[in-house]
């Protein structure tokens, strides 16, 4: 991180971090302390954003971002500390414990707003963000095309997205229309799908949706997005793009289903 802070006592700080425990995020204290050192997917998400940080502009100043998601902070802090103002959200109050902590280790208190909403909430805000940053959400919710509707409607310049994926990157361009006796078309390899988990996946029972990422990239087309660049497995960097001929249907129903 590149915030600087004063130097805290180790032992002060590996308290903390017990008591705060478990941690999803691995977080580098300015002190060297871990959050989870011995993650079981390595030092994520730190890994995870040096693939990613190459293709976000180094300067945020004067940057609206908000973070959905934002667990115990990591990638708020990473965004704050190029000079954003972030808003970051999560519907878990024991992650925000972790993320406001931390941002006081981190000196970042003053660039950061805490919230604990849905992000089906954010339909009822009009504010509108430079940056919005969806990482490991969308697949843990039951309404996953509802949600690209509602951030579209709340991104001025970028959305950077990642999501569990189905395995495969086949992608094939579907027609624009075709007839009902030719639904064996949707069986083709690369045809946009998602999975639906009923049950549980590695024990969560929030894991509902795993698309392939035909689908991903189909579904972010179908909100109004433009898909700048794949900056890593599993996640896309996109922009606004201007309408598309169902705009005035998605927008009936993005208000019928939100009461906005």
């Amino acid at each position: 991180m590149s915030a600087s802070v004063a130097a805290t006592d180790p032992r002060a700080t590996e308290s903390a971090v017990a008591a705060l425990a478990p941690w999803f995020h691995n977080l580098h204290l300015p002190d060297g302390v871990q959050t989870a050192p011995d993650h079981f997917l390595g030092d994520f998400p730190a890994f995870k954003w040096r693939e990613i940080a190459p293709h976000v502009p180094a300067d945020l100043h004067g940057w609206r971002v908000l973070d959905v998601g934002c667990n115990a902070g990591f990638y708020s802090f990473e965004l704050a500390a190029r000079g954003a103002h972030v808003t970051a959200i999560d519907v878990d109050p024991h992650y925000l414990a972790q993320a406001r902590w931390a941002a006081r280790q981190f000196g970042l208190q003053g660039r950061i707003e805490f919230h604990r909403m849905q992000l089906y909430d954010l339909a009822h805000e009009p504010r509108q963000y430079d940056l919005v940053w969806f990482m490991g959400v969308l697949y843990h919710l039951r309404h996953p095309l509802l949600a690209l509707d509602i951030l579209r409607r709340r991104t001025r310049r970028l959305l950077m997205l990642q999501t569990l994926t189905m395995p495969g990157d086949g992608a094939i361009e579907p027609p624009s229309d075709f007839p009902l006796e030719e639904r064996g078309r949707l069986l083709a390899d690369g045809w946009p799908r998602m999975a639906f988990i009923e049950g549980r996946m590695s024990s969560d029972p929030t894991n509902w949706w795993a698309p392939n990422s035909a689908c991903v990239e189909a579904m972010l087309r179908s909100a109004g997005f433009r898909i700048r660049e794949r900056v890593a497995h599993e996640t896309w960097l996109c922009e606004p793009s201007a309408g598309n001929a169902w705009s005035v249907m998605i927008n009936q129903e993005l208000r019928a289903a939100t009461g906005t």
